[in-house]
């Protein structure tokens, strides 16, 4: 063999330093076969959520030791399923997923915004748009309070049908809402101050009635 070839063979070190020694690990680490070999996130949320249920344990030797953890799991989810039926799915941003469309114009304002402009133009005597802006002012706050989905293309009988879902003893006053707004806002027909106020009463007593139940988006009324 050549001196030369051997004598810079014998001056590459066999036991690298820190430093190389920290390049090859990292190197060989990199490699696809250590890459899917590592466990994905879903795998190290589940585990540590099952390693907290075995974990859940009675101490002695009763007979219920055993079973604990699926008792505690039962009660986990019974309460979750408790929550959703009376608070709802969970609002986190309102504003952002609230509908705009509503009753075929696109309009952001809340519940109370409406409210407010319904008072400013019964204040006006304008009862036509004072009838107008408090049936919008109920469809947006049952939506708000997710009892109802009022999206692009419910009309205001197909709502009225969605709430008297959710609130049987209003049925009729909500059909009748829904006239009173078609006529209204179609039919160049001339509100009423008792026909506000009829509705005024029918949106307090919506403030404060529980719904007889959630309604399902694929259940809406066109």
């Amino acid at each position: 063999m050549n001196p030369l070839v051997l004598t810079s063979r014998l001056d590459v070190p066999l036991v690298p330093d820190a430093p190389g020694a920290r390049d090859l690990l990292q190197r060989e680490l990199s490699k696809p076969e250590y890459q899917t070999a590592q466990p994905s996130l879903w795998d190290i949320i589940s585990k540590a959520f099952w390693d907290w249920v075995n974990s859940l344990r009675v101490p002695g030797d009763g007979p219920f030791t055993g079973l604990f953890p699926i008792i505690a799991m039962t009660v986990v989810v019974v309460g979750i399923v408790i929550a959703f039926i009376v608070w709802g799915v969970p609002r986190i941003n309102r504003r952002s997923t609230r509908q705009l469309d509503l009753f075929g114009e696109r309009d952001d304002r809340t519940a109370d915004q409406l409210r407010r402009d319904a008072r400013t133009a019964a204040g006006a005597g304008d009862w036509t748009v004072a009838l107008q802006e408090l049936y919008r002012a109920i469809a947006r706050g049952l939506s708000e309070r997710t009892i109802v989905v009022v999206s692009p293309g419910t009309t205001a009988h197909g709502f009225a049908a969605q709430a008297a879902a959710a609130f049987p003893a209003e049925g009729r006053a909500l059909e009748r809402a829904a006239d009173v707004f078609d006529a209204v806002r179609y039919l160049a027909a001339t509100g009423t101050e008792e026909q506000y106020r009829e509705l005024e009463a029918l949106d307090a007593r919506l403030a404060t009635a529980a719904p007889a139940f959630l309604a399902e988006p694929e259940d809406v009324l066109r």
